[in-house]
Order: C-alpha cells, then sequence, then structure tokens
C-alpha cells in the first residue's frame, strides 16, 4: 500500500478555515519584530496565513487583522502585497 504525502494545513486568519499552506499566502514577523510577505513559506518566524478568497482580503485590511495577528503596527504596503499575492494566484 504506497504512503500519501500529508499536506500540511493551515488556518486562514480571516475566514478561520483550515486549507492547504500552499493554497495560502503567509506573512511572517522575525525575531527583530520586522514583518514581511513570506513567498517561500520557509522564513523563520512567526506566520500568519491568508487564503485568495476575495470576501477574506477585504476582511484582511478591512479589520487590519495582520496588526491583530502580530500584535504590532504592519504597513500598508504589507497588505497590498498579500492582496497582489493572492490575486495573481488566481
Amino acid at each position: 500500500m504506497p504512503k500519501t504525502k500529508k499536506i500540511p494545513m493551515r488556518m486562514c486568519i480571516a475566514c478561520r478555515e483550515m486549507k492547504p499552506k500552499s493554497e495560502m499566502t503567509r506573512v511572517v514577523r522575525n525575531a527583530e519584530g520586522e514583518i514581511a510577505l513570506d513567498l517561500t513559506g520557509k522564513a523563520p518566524g512567526r506566520g500568519a496565513y491568508v487564503c485568495a478568497e476575495e470576501a477574506c482580503l477585504k476582511k484582511l485590511t478591512g479589520k487590519k487583522l495582520l496588526n491583530k495577528a502580530f500584535s504590532a503596527n504592519v504597513e500598508e504596503e504589507i497588505y497590498r502585497g498579500v492582496e497582489e499575492d493572492a490575486l495573481g494566484e488566481k
């Protein structure tokens, strides 16, 4: 019986649904407190995931969910980067 590869699942901070990690955009806060878009999904630090659903992107920017996830002020360009990355994948 062949082994099936386990798909890592992550929770979207907007809709709170578990989805495959590969379908989501990751934002990371490193040890120095810098917040950046993580396109590789492998950067060290605390990560927050957002799925590419339009409703989730609206909720993310409208309620400033990254600010809450990291307990820090997140630059507007990070929010724009998340939107561009998510919409580019569709």
